[in-house]
């Protein structure tokens, strides 16, 4: 064994020792929610020619998938603008160097990453920004803009242009793309992150005061006026989601504190910005309300961070889900350029990853950001693949959406063919869209061994295919092979199973 070797599975060992220094959940879970974030505003598109960002983009997919990652969060609308083919926005600057330029050949990045994440049996989740038109004043608007027509909608704060929150006409605007990305895309879910009211500027208000005068009316601040507004926006958009496709999830990844202990005694104890107080965003206000499907704040600094601690955060939002699904949004180059507190040999995802899995309310992940796994920061994805993503896992099942599983399989046989053995079966019959299969998870067990389906080692296949290629051995040992169906929600169907010698 190499030193390199060695000194990574000292790394694992010592990896399973952290984990049983906290409270520990389920080592390895069927069903877990692992994500990963694409950006496109950090310029990794733009003005890539056609194939060879296709191809970064399918080498990050088939590394992401290798990793056990089973969601794709991808940025589509960075600035009231399009990666895909939009009859209402500009083609994106971030991918073709100019905004409302076409590309050339003419391809449409989002119905092609669906595509892909589909083939891999991956979630795809369109990620918008809702309110933000220039990041800098310096960026040219393409004439088709919307601001051209409509320059009343919009505002200018510090070096960056937003729709107005508070008018009627930005929330029309913004549903309405949303309504139009749900009709003609095949995604699994509208995400948006942490950006509402923009980050504030020490000592500059946000210039709404004409705004507040008109529509501030049954308000007596205009703080409350400002979260009233955001609400607003989000109920629209979760009513405009449901109304379209119910089987399409409204996810939001806000920044990771909601509110400080000295500003709220139910807030944790930490000490930074605050997303309902300086982004006018009550997250919490959203989950109880049933206005969002999943909540991934933004958890970004480390285990011991003097003002806002990894593990005092992670717990404070275990205590909050507010019943709805909760994931953790990771940072990779944090976690590994930080040492376990407890262990400075090692870097702090050990730690982490048992912190996640300790609390029943947190179903999973997301990391910032996808190219840093692909990359192997600090050995992050060798962990991922060896250990923390070692079995497949299946999303978990919003049941508050849809509880109902798809009927079984039907007509399940193996079929010798010239490349082997080939498991085939028919999809279930189903009377509506939400009953549909559109996947199929494949087991095997030992001939004697018990049918255990809550053991993801024994998962061999997840799949949109109704058939499955047997590994062919010597023809004398007999396995039993267990096929199930999933729905759009991930609801499992019972069983159905078929003993083949291999």
């Amino acid at each position: 064994m190499n030193l390199k070797n060695y000194l990574f599975l000292l790394v694992l060992l010592l990896a399973a020792g952290a984990r049983a220094q906290v409270p520990s959940g389920n080592a390895y879970p069927k069903r877990e929610f692992r994500a990963a974030w694409i950006q496109a505003v950090n310029g990794q598109f733009r003005g890539v020619p056609t194939e060879k960002l296709k191809q970064t983009l399918v080498g990050q997919l088939n590394s992401l998938q290798g990793a056990g990652i089973n969601a794709i969060i991808f940025q589509v609308r960075p600035e009231a603008d399009a990666l895909y083919a939009s009859q209402y926005e500009p083609w994106s600057r971030f991918l073709t160097g100019t905004q409302g330029q076409i590309p050339s050949p003419m391809w449409d990045p989002m119905q092609f990453m669906i595509e892909e994440c589909h083939k891999r049996n991956m979630e795809f989740h369109a990620w918008i920004n809702p309110y933000r038109v220039k990041t800098s004043l310096k960026n040219q608007l393409a004439p088709t803009h919307i601001y051209h027509e409509h320059p009343e909608w919009f505002v200018t704060y510090g070096d960056q242009i937003y729709f107005d929150p508070a008018l009627p006409e930005s929330r029309e605007h913004i549903c309405k793309i949303v309504s139009d990305i749900v009709s003609r895309y095949d995604v699994d879910a509208i995400h948006m992150d942490d950006y509402f009211y923009p980050y504030p500027i020490k000592g500059v208000d946000f210039p709404d005061n004409a705004s507040f005068a008109r529509y501030g009316g049954g308000f007596n601040n205009k703080a409350d006026w400002r979260r009233g507004n955001v609400n607003i926006l989000i109920k629209k958009l979760h009513e405009t989601i449901r109304g379209i496709k119910p089987w399409v999830k409204f996810g939001i990844s806000p920044f990771g504190i909601y509110r400080n202990q000295k500003t709220d005694p139910l807030g944790s104890n930490t000490n930074g910005l605050q997303n309902y107080d300086d982004l006018y965003a009550d997250v919490l206000l959203w989950a109880r309300e049933g206005w969002i499907d999943y909540n991934i704040p933004q958890i970004y600094w480390e285990i011991g961070h003097k003002a806002a601690d990894y593990a005092t955060l992670v717990d404070w939002w275990a205590k909050h889900s507010e019943n709805r699904p909760l994931f953790i949004g990771q940072a990779v180059m944090n976690t590994v350029q930080h040492a376990d507190p407890k262990n400075p040999s090692i870097n702090q995802l050990p730690r982490k990853m048992a912190l996640q899995r300790s609390y029943q309310t947190i179903g999973g992940s997301c990391q910032w950001y996808a190219a840093a796994v692909v990359e192997n920061a600090g050995k992050y994805r060798d962990a991922l693949v060896q250990e923390y993503h070692k079995y497949p896992a299946l999303i978990p099942v919003f049941d508050f959406m849809d509880d109902k599983a798809p009927d079984k399989v039907r007509k399940m046989k193996k079929v010798w063919t010239e490349d082997g053995y080939i498991l085939f079966w028919t999809a279930p019959k189903a009377d509506t869209e939400m009953d549909k299969a559109v996947q199929y998870v494949v087991y095997r067990f030992g001939s004697k061994e018990k049918v255990n389906l809550d053991d993801p080692s024994r998962i061999v296949a997840i799949t949109r295919n109704p058939f499955y290629k047997l590994p062919y051995e010597t023809g004398k040992t007999k396995y039993r092979y267990v096929v199930t169906a999933l729905d759009r929600i991930h609801n499992e169907s019972k069983s159905v199973s078929k003993k083949v010698k291999l």
